[in-house]
């Protein structure tokens, strides 16, 4: 079972429209609506890829039941907390020659609350993989760190997928797998990355700080996994045009976990993640497997345990 948190989804409300005309009726070419939140990201494409998966999180309202029964719909199972106050929050994303976003806010979420969903998660089982993905919302920092020590001692494989201080505080728990892209990695680091060299003193530093395996994402260049004992695997970025880059690394961390779960190999779990990464990146929303199968076999893998190539000078 892999399962995912999602502190603060959201339906994602997506509208096109060939002009915007402020403080005027503007009529819409077209319109969708997805379950969002970087967790449940990984649990749709988990599902897709035949895994065991549940999503948690927090629901509320009108809103968070027309999530939910969209969940349903996608063939996700979950397990949602829900508040008796405020209600799921409507992030509205308008393209009209460029994009404008307008980012709800979701409910207020205590103490109390996080305790109820750590309830919830001591159903999962040892053996089984957590990811927490996604940044925590105001008033809730250290909340990934605080529902890993209240699970401890469960067993669990903790994937992470979260920023800055949330991700350095995790660290302390010696998460199984972190997933910055090369950004992240710089805001974390305090460094940039230009060079190979500036990209391995950056995985040094992160498993000082705890981290175990380190993957990497890296855009057009591909994706690179540092393992917990000492080996490098690259896989090299596929040229096409890119659609959609919303949702490829929660793409890419799921099929790396189906991959992992599955096989049990470092090379075919980077491989199940590159091609379900590039897939979305290639789609209009998150892959189908029909769409990663196809991308597979144009995956390539590399040993890159004593020598890794992936950057070049800037």
């Amino acid at each position: 079972m892999i399962a995912t948190v999602t502190l603060n989804p959201a339906i994602d409300h997506l509208v096109t429209l060939s002009g915007f005309r402020e403080g005027q009726l503007n009529r819409a070419d077209e319109a969708y609506v997805f379950p969002g939140g970087k967790g449940v990201n990984v649990s749709i494409i988990l599902s897709r890829l035949g895994m065991a998966t549940e999503a948690f999180g927090f629901l509320a309202g009108d809103t968070g039941k027309a999530y939910e029964a969209m969940l349903c719909r996608y063939g996700v199972s979950c397990q949602f907390v829900w508040l008796d106050h405020g209600f799921t929050r409507i992030n509205t994303k308008i393209t009209a020659g460029q994009e404008t976003e307008i980012n709800g806010n979701g409910p207020v979420i205590g103490k109390e609350d996080i305790d109820r969903l750590a309830a919830e998660l001591g159903s999962l089982k040892p053996g089984d993989y957590l990811v927490l993905s996604g940044n925590v919302p105001k008033g809730l920092a250290g909340a990934y760190t605080y529902l890993v020590e209240k699970l401890r001692p469960s067993g669990l494989h903790i994937a992470a997928d979260t920023t800055g201080k949330e991700l350095m505080r995790l660290l302390s728990c010696h998460p199984f797998l972190i997933k910055p892209n090369l950004k992240e990695l710089e805001e974390l680091c305090g460094m940039s990355v230009r060079r190979a060299e500036d990209l391995e003193e950056c995985i040094r530093r992160l498993r000082r700080a705890g981290a175990e395996n380190i993957l990497v994402s890296m855009g057009k260049e591909g994706a690179v996994l540092f393992t917990a004992d000492g080996q490098v695997f690259y896989a090299e970025g596929i040229r096409g045009a890119v659609g959609n880059t919303v949702g490829a690394g929660d793409s890419m961390l799921a099929g790396f976990l189906a991959g992992w779960a599955a096989e049990q190999s470092w090379q075919k779990a980077l491989e199940t993640g590159a091609a379900a990464g590039t897939a979305t990146a290639f789609a209009f929303g998150l892959a189908e497997r029909d769409g990663i199968e196809a991308v597979r076999p144009s995956v390539t893998v590399r040993d890159c345990t004593f020598g890794f190539p992936g950057l070049t000078e800037a």
